[in-house]
Parts: structure tokens; sequence; C-alpha cells
């Protein structure tokens, strides 16, 4: 078929990738300049399957509370009036029992481990080179309440196979030396030692080229204004410059999706949660992380990216604001130094922040609409450079009427019904 896949972030590009790869002829329609360029352009960098769960837990609305009182808060709510933000915090917090959890994390650990697995095959076919590190994941907790509260988390772990190690403050000093001097600060943690890591900005436009030599044809600078819809199909895509037609059409466009499919009368629940980064040049190697530490105080995660270190984390409430105000940078900067004191120069860090396509309950959407010719791969929220392949190839099996290799049913829209 004729696809045309709009957006160039990570899910879009590695979704023109899988449907190349079956033998459709691909089109790539983005408002940038390049791929990767929005919310795929300075994340965390790390590749967590195990880690992959729902902001939507039990104990979250307490723990909400608390962190709107903290210096360094991990999530921050701004004052909104708008319905669509309401609508969807309250969703979230009905996914905020143990069943809802327990459930949500299935389905995100399931598409990010096959996601994993997809992600190793593409690199073995292709080479493809983008800072990657495969040395695994340390969560760490500075206190015992916090070790103590992840009994749920190992059970689905287990269930799922996933390799893991609880460790002892020695043993996280062993998984990451740069951690000993601040060794004192943290009671333990939490290893997967199957993670991986790598720079999600290089890895989507090593893609695009790659997609490019199956044909795949990119168009940036498109102002994407609207779907045109006729007898219950997709019609084509009106834009700034014209209108592009196809047989099928799939979006990939995160946080912007909703508003695209909301004329439609598709109700899309996803919501810009917004989320900062700092780039920092490593001058003290010995200090630097050695692969991704996740502070679970801060929810911020410190990863060894080639010669810099990414530190990156936080939830905001705020819309499509995109400000980048100094007080989300002191505590990225608090977390990284604290654990990691002189491991790089903060002055010459680069700040920069994203818009996180989230769900209520944590798990993309990604499968067939109620339009025949129209597909949706969004809302991976944190997760999008972990679940991105697995999401494409998922995506492009659906697309191409074949059996996905995981259960997919229950990662579609129908779901919110």
């Amino acid at each position: 078929m004729k696809i045309v896949v709009l957006g160039a972030g990570v899910i879009g590009v590695t979704s023109a990738y899988y449907l190349a790869k079956a033998g459709h002829e691909v089109t790539v329609l983005d408002r940038q300049t390049g791929p990767a360029l929005e919310t795929s352009f300075a994340n965390a960098g790390e590749v967590s399957p195990g880690y992959a769960s729902p902001w939507a837990a039990p104990g979250i609305p307490v723990k909400a509370v608390k962190w709107l009182f903290m210096k360094h808060a991990p999530l921050v709510i701004r004052p909104m009036a708008d319905l669509a933000t309401w609508r969807w915090m309250l969703a979230m917090l009905g996914n905020c029992t143990a069943a809802r959890y327990a459930l949500n994390k299935g389905r995100m650990v399931r598409i990010a481990e096959y996601s994993r697995d997809c992600l190793m095959a593409l690199r073995a076919e292709t080479g493809i080179a983008y800072d990657e590190r495969m040395q695994g994941t340390l969560q760490v907790f500075r206190t015992q309440k916090q070790l103590d509260g992840i009994g749920k988390d190992i059970e689905v772990l287990k269930a799922d196979g996933v390799p893991f190690e609880v460790l002892d403050r020695a043993g996280c000093v062993a998984a990451e030396p740069g951690l000993a001097p601040a060794a004192s600060k943290i009671v333990g943690g939490l290893r997967l030692p199957d993670d991986e890591t790598g720079d999600c900005f290089k890895f989507t436009n090593a893609l695009a080229r790659l997609c490019e030599g199956l044909g795949v044809t990119f168009r940036y600078g498109v102002d994407i204004r609207r779907l045109k819809v006729a007898d219950g199909r997709l019609t084509g895509v009106e834009t700034a410059t014209g209108e592009v037609g196809a047989d099928l059409y799939v979006l990939a466009l995160g946080s912007y999706a909703p508003a695209l499919v909301q004329p439609l009368g598709l109700d899309l629940p996803v919501y810009p949660v917004k989320g900062y980064s700092l780039t920092v040049p490593i001058v003290d190697a010995a200090r630097a992380p050695v692969s991704t530490v996740m502070d679970e105080t801060y929810k911020v995660a410190i990863t060894r990216l080639g010669d810099r270190i990414r530190i990156g984390g936080m939830a905001e409430i705020a819309g499509f604001n995109l400000d980048l105000p100094p007080a989300r940078r002191a505590t990225l900067e608090h977390s990284a130094e604290d654990l990691f004191g002189g491991a790089g120069d903060q002055s010459r860090a680069t700040f920069w922040c994203g818009l996180r396509p989230m769900t209520p309950d944590g798990t993309p959407v990604i499968g067939p609409t109620r339009y025949p010719n129209l597909f949706l791969n969004a809302g991976h929220g944190t997760l999008g450079w972990t679940m991105s392949c697995g999401s494409g190839r998922v995506l492009a099996d659906l697309v191409s009427g074949r059996k996905p290799d995981i259960e997919a049913a229950d990662l579609s829209l129908a779901r919110y019904a």
C-alpha cells in the first residue's frame, strides 16, 4: 500500500522503517526541518523495559500532595482551567488502584520487552550506532521505605521473566562505582542487567537514513492542518502546501495527535506531560555513571551517553507550555551532583524540555480506529524510546494484516470504549 506516516519522531520513523520492510511505499510528513527535533530530541536516553511502569499507581495521589511542597519536586502542577487537563487527571487517578496498576504495568512491560528485542535485532542486522551501551539500569533508593515498596514491581518482573537484582549499598557501588562518594545517601537499589541506553536523537536520524535506503520519502517543513474524510474513510491530509493522499494513514504525532483526530469524533486520551533534561559534558569519567541510574526520590534518570551525561526527568502538568524555568534545572542539577558530584561540567550544560504524550493508564495506543485506513501509534509517555521499535513492528504487522508477535488487542483505542 501507499502509506503516509504523520510525525518524524522516534515513533514515526520506526513505524516507517518497519512498514517499508514489509513492502509498503511510505511517505513521512513532519513540520520540523528534520527527524527527532521535538520530544525525541533530548530524552533521558534509557531503554529500560523492566522499569516500564505507569505513573498512575497506588499511593501516587498522597505522594503528589507531598511533592507539591518539595523544593525539588518530581511532579509540578500548574493551575489549569481547561477541561482536557482535568479530564485526563481524573482518568489517571482512576488508574491508581492495585488492580489497574498490575494490568497496566503488565501491558507496558510486554511491549517494552518486545521492543528491546526488536532493537537488538535491528542493531544486529544494520549495525546502527547511537552511543549505545548494554550495561543495565540501576534504580537507587534513598530511604528504606522506598526499598521496601518494590514488592509489586518485583512480582511483575518475575511473572514476565525479567532478570533483576536487589542490591544493598555496597552492591549499588559495585554496579556504579561513581556512586562511591555518595554511598551514605542511598540504602539500596533495584538493578535490571538487561536494560540498555542510547541517544534517541542519534538513533532516529540514523534510522531515517536507513529508511531512505528502503525508499521512504521524508517531507520536512510540512504544516499538517487536518485529516479529510469521506464515506467513512480518510481521503487525504490537508497541509499548508496542498493535500497529500494515500491508501492508509498512520498518526504518530505524540501530544499533537488528539487535536487532529478530535474533529473525526475520535477521543484519544493523550496529554502533554512536560519533562526536562540537561546534557552535560563529562569532565571526570571515573565519577560519571556507567549506564543509567534512576534517582527514585526525585524521579530523575542520570545516563551516560558517550562523553556526555544526560539528566532527565520530572513531570509537569502545564499543557503545551515550553518555557524553561530555572527551578526545574536546579532539580536536575541537584540530583546529578548529589549522586555524581564533579562528574560533569554543569556550567556547560544544555537545558531542554519536551512534551511526553501520556495516556491515563500509561500504555500507548497502537492499532486501528473505526476508520479502516487510519491507524494510531501514539501515547508512549516517558517510554517512547524504550517502546519505539516494538511499537513500530506491531503497527506494521497490524497494517499488513499479520498477527503481531505479542498480544496487541489491548493496546488499541478500543480499550477506552
